[in-house]
């Protein structure tokens, strides 16, 4: 027949313990009754010791040896002897061994069942033997007499052997107090055992809600498939402990947050992220799809506490975001743009029907006065945008922004000294993020160009002034103020500067400008400079925020081009 085996681990656990328990209460148990008994047959000869030598040291005994009838003497006092000192027997004989006293009246007279020979020769003997009473321990004590001067001891008197004594206790007895003992034994080990069970199951109980009663290849089962599908998601999973340590990370985590092969077990604090990041990861209460930048990414962040009737830890997911934002930025360049032709299709309709009533007035030469300044005020720019700038993304860019910066009443120059070719940007330059760069820089020249005009900060014409231009690289060249990127060595650089005639950047806000949240212009803004700053920093270039030569703020970056670029 087979016996049936647990097949949760909880279960498995249990019987183990179980059996545990009771191997362990049932050797105790053994081992005490051993102990026991061996203590008591000890008692039982110090007993036995004791009383012997107390009777045999009575001098009425030794008195009672030389009348004519010891028994009638010592028959009584044995007895109550025995009955005082709680022994089977007290028997007084001759040494000879022929008894005087006997618990068995009967027995007096007859010969001493035991050993004497170490008795007669004066010691204390004690041994375990078969008598009349049955097995018993019992101890022989020789009797002594002092026999005065010219006695058998001689001319001079001595002390001479004239009697033994012999006092044992049963080994019935002892076991019946043994088993006594044993008793309470026992009752004592089931009470443990009832308890170790008890505990067993409490503690096996919990374990089985814990392991949802799965057994042991099940729980390696599923561990094999948590981290298969761990890794297999392309998206950041991190798991906190309450103690807010990274407990597990899986590869998208590590690759967004730039974390490295020691982050398990380190604390949130320890890893190096921004601090509005860090705040995220540690808070108690739930976010859900708060947007934080890193050094190059741009993240969506979810947390969920792990609640069990105190805080357990936290699950935090990251989405990368980084190509929706600058997929944003287009979309919001583009929406600009259209918005700005849009504009200038009705300012174009408006010139037009100008154009037509001078005509239809007989104002011909007007007319085309008119028309021509028009044209040859927009066809300046698209001729200098596209003689300077080779790149298509830049001059497309540029002109669009032209077009928006008009529309706000904004000159937007480019720069003299402008120049670059197409094909010259290399492909670890993508051109969405020259788009984040540029853009970004020129709307906020264009907002606040177009602010200080309002506010009469600055009179005169509002002008955002931009610089493109590919240079040889400066091997001195290191981020300032607000600078973000990676020292470079040897190749071209491309020349990113834009500045306006704004109120400027203060000095004491230049370290905090590329923050994310950090605006002049009321909430839900912050973001644009905060993307510039991680573009330049995944390009390996540098920013600078400094003071334009008409009193506004002047961004230059500086972004490498690779070596081999002909500049």
């Amino acid at each position: 027949m087979r016996i049936p085996r647990p097949r949760s681990l909880a279960g498995q656990l249990y019987a183990m313990q179980a059996v545990l328990v009771a191997a362990i209460v049932a050797g105790g148990a053994f081992f005490a009754y051993v102990v026991d008994r061996s203590q008591a047959e000890e008692t039982a000869r110090r007993q036995s010791t004791a009383t012997a030598a107390a009777v045999a040291d009575s001098p009425s005994v030794a008195a009672a040896v030389r009348s004519a009838d010891p028994t009638a003497i010592l028959q009584p006092y044995a007895e109550r002897v025995r009955r005082d000192a709680g022994v089977a027997f007290v028997t007084i004989m001759a040494p000879d061994g022929i008894r005087w006293t006997h618990p068995q009246p009967e027995e007096i007279g007859r010969p001493y069942l035991g050993h004497t020979e170490q008795a007669l020769r004066g010691e204390v003997y004690s041994e375990t033997t078969v008598g009349v009473l049955g097995s018993s321990i019992r101890t022989v004590v020789p009797v002594y007499a002092t026999e005065p001067p010219g006695d058998a001891a001689g001319p001079s008197g001595g002390r001479r052997i004239v009697a033994l004594v012999s006092a044992g206790i049963t080994i019935d007895r002892i076991s019946e107090q043994v088993r006594g003992q044993v008793m309470g034994l026992l009752v004592v080990a089931g009470a443990a055992l009832v308890l170790g069970g008890v505990g067993t199951h409490v503690i096996n109980a919990r374990l089985r809600r814990h392991t949802h009663g799965m057994n042991a290849g099940e729980l390696s089962r599923m561990h094999d498939y948590h981290q298969a599908a761990l890794h297999a998601v392309r998206e950041g999973l991190l798991m906190l402990d309450g103690r807010r340590r990274i407990a597990l990370v899986n590869d998208g985590a590590r690759e967004l947050l730039g974390l490295g092969g020691d982050a398990v077990g380190r604390p949130v604090t320890e890893l190096g992220l921004p601090p509005g990041l860090t705040g995220a990861l540690l808070a108690s209460e739930p976010r859900v799809d708060e947007v934080h930048l890193t050094a190059d990414r741009v993240v969506v962040v979810n947390t969920s506490p792990v609640v069990g009737g105190e805080h357990r830890g936290t699950v935090v997911t990251l989405r990368d975001h980084t190509e929706l934002q600058a997929l944003s930025g287009e979309l919001d360049s583009e929406r600009g743009f259209s918005h700005a032709l849009r504009s200038q299709a009705h300012e174009a309709a408006n010139r037009l029907h100008t154009v037509v009533s001078l005509i239809e007035l007989g104002r011909v030469t007007e007319a085309v006065d008119f028309a021509t300044a028009e044209l040859e005020l927009a066809q300046t720019l698209t001729d200098r945008v596209v003689g300077a700038v080779g790149e298509p993304v830049l001059a497309a860019l540029l002109l669009g922004k032209a077009a928006q910066a008009n529309e706000r009443g904004v000159e937007l120059v480019l720069a003299e000294d402008s120049r670059i070719d197409d094909g010259l940007l290399p492909p670890s330059l993508p051109a969405r993020d020259l788009v984040t760069v540029l853009g970004n820089l020129v709307d906020n020249a264009v907002d606040a160009a177009s602010e200080a005009a309002l506010s009469g900060a600055r009179p005169g014409r509002a002008r955002v002034t931009v610089t493109v231009r590919a240079e040889e690289h400066r091997p001195d060249a290191a981020g300032g103020r607000g600078a973000a990127g990676e020292g470079r060595e040897g190749g071209g650089e491309l020349l990113l500067r834009v500045r306006d005639t704004g109120r400027g950047v203060a000095r004491e806000s230049a370290g905090e400008i590329f923050r994310r949240g950090w605006t002049t212009h009321g909430s839900g803004r912050g973001l644009g400079l905060a993307l510039v700053r991680q573009a330049v920093h995944r390009a390996h270039g540098t920013i600078e925020v400094g003071t334009g030569d008409e009193g506004g703020a002047e961004f230059t970056v500086r972004l490498p081009l690779g070596d081999g670029v002909p500049v």
